[in-house]
């Protein structure tokens, strides 16, 4: 793994460097400047907040194909029922908040330290990082948040205080999103996301994708 330096905003190039088991780096900062390269360039931070910063940019690469999205009979009831309400970039604080508590199976405490929180705020005052919010009687019961790179979305977390509400969330933006998003990063497994469709491609073809969209923004 190369150590960065806090002075200097690089990273080993992706293409060229496998890194530890999909790490690639560790150390630096999470200056917004380095988080929104680090994306471009197909890198993600995922680290326990006690420790130091490790970016990542595994092989292969957990993605869904926005025309390969997988919605089942049962699912389709719940869509159709109306139940819930979407909207977009309404509300990312609460959104963000929410996936940082929400307790995860096999997982004690949270990876989205308050540190990494806040940047991924401020990017969305940028106008870079944007969220998706489900509501249920006006209640914000599930959504989630990432990454917008020109056609590619870069998910990082969602939660569900309900059942199938983050499930309708992602379905509902995959489906209004199918003419202007490529590509949907899911970064690590789950079998949550792989019921959807979502399956492995090698970290070249991810990052063959990435570059051509980089090139058309």
């Amino acid at each position: 793994m190369v150590r960065l330096d806090e002075n200097e905003i690089s990273f080993p190039d992706p293409e060229l460097y496998d890194g530890h088991e999909g790490v690639i780096a560790f150390g630096g900062d999470l200056s917004v400047e380095r988080i929104w390269f680090a994306y471009q360039l197909g890198i993600f931070p995922w680290y326990n907040p006690d420790e130091e910063i490790l970016w990542w940019c595994p092989d292969p690469r957990f993605v869904l194909f926005p025309d390969e999205l997988k919605v089942s009979k049962s699912m389709r009831k719940i869509l159709n029922k109306n139940l819930f309400t979407f909207t977009e970039n309404k509300d990312f604080r609460g959104v963000i908040s929410n996936c940082q508590a929400v307790s995860r199976k096999d997982q004690t405490g949270t990876w989205l330290s308050d540190e990494l929180m806040e940047s991924f705020i401020r990017l969305h005052e940028y106008g870079l990082a944007k969220s998706i919010e489900v509501w249920l009687d006006n209640e914000l019961v599930g959504g989630f948040y990432g990454m917008q790179i020109g056609n590619v979305f870069c998910g990082e977390s969602m939660f569900a205080k309900v059942s199938n509400a983050s499930k309708a969330g992602f379905i509902h933006f995959v489906e209004s999103n199918r003419e202007n998003i490529d590509l949907i990063d899911c970064q690590s497994h789950t079998e949550h996301l792989e019921s959807l469709g979502a399956g492995m491609i090698p970290k070249k073809e991810f990052l063959k994708i990435l570059h051509k969209n980089n090139e058309r923004r």
